[in-house]
């Protein structure tokens, strides 16, 4: 990595999984701070600004979700939410928070630094960003330049990713995105992730937007959105 090395801040309680995260994150050339407390997790978000924060969803004192909630309200510091079990409830309350991404305990160490480096990625001040732009779709508005969904005048809170994931289905309405070009697109992978985080931001999208969201139908392998509905009267 060039320039100095960005801050990762592991908030793990079990000290083996918080010790070979923190191992991966060195040798792949980040430096890293490591907390088993919510509490103090909070402190060091304020004090030393990590570019990303690798949060546990069950802490001793305050849980992920909280202490998500709270990095959210100061800003937009990525969050990449680790839950111990496998159910859709635990990843989704972790997404509707703002968390860009999560991992299912036992994970690879290799895929958690590959992610992280993504998030980072998308998130670079520099990056290319996009143009400037709207898209109409029936009652549904999105500003890519303010980062707004709009049903009629009501804004849509959406998290990072599920913006990213509406602007990228919008932007190519009428054709079939497959699960691994969007998990390309949107969260910045270049190999096969688990492609189970797009339904689930999917699910997610079709929750917040109610009727105005876009029709998007499971084509095998991948999404597609099809004609806007009427607006509504």
């Amino acid at each position: 990595m060039s320039g100095a090395a960005q801050t990762v801040l592991v908030v793990e309680d079990e000290a083996s999984i918080a010790s070979f995260v923190a191992a991966y994150l060195k040798n792949a050339g980040y430096q890293v701070r490591t907390t088993a407390s919510g509490n103090d997790a909070l402190k060091l978000v304020e004090s030393e600004k990590p570019a990303l924060v690798v949060l546990d969803l069950m802490l001793p004192d305050i849980d992920g979700v909280e202490v998500c909630k709270r990095i959210r309200q100061r800003g937009e510091m990525p969050v990449l939410m680790l839950t111990a079990r496998d159910e859709d409830v635990d990843k989704i309350i972790g997404l509707e928070v703002g968390a860009d991404d999560y991992m299912t305990k036992p994970f690879n160490p290799r895929e958690l630094v590959a992610r992280v480096r993504a998030i980072l990625r998308r998130a670079a001040p520099g990056r290319a960003d996009r143009e400037s732009a709207v898209i109409q779709h029936g009652d549904l508005s999105v500003d890519a330049g303010r980062r707004e969904a709009k049903v009629g005048d009501t804004e849509i809170q959406l998290a990072p990713k599920e913006f990213d994931l509406l602007w990228e289905l919008l932007d190519h309405r009428g054709l079939v995105l497959t699960r691994d070009q969007l998990l390309e697109r949107v969260w910045g992978y270049t190999f096969a992730g688990d492609t189970r985080t797009v339904d689930v931001h999917v699910r997610q999208l079709r929750r917040k937007l109610g009727d105005a969201s876009p029709i998007v139908t499971v084509w095998g392998v991948g999404y597609k959105v099809g004609p806007a509905r009427e607006p509504a009267a």
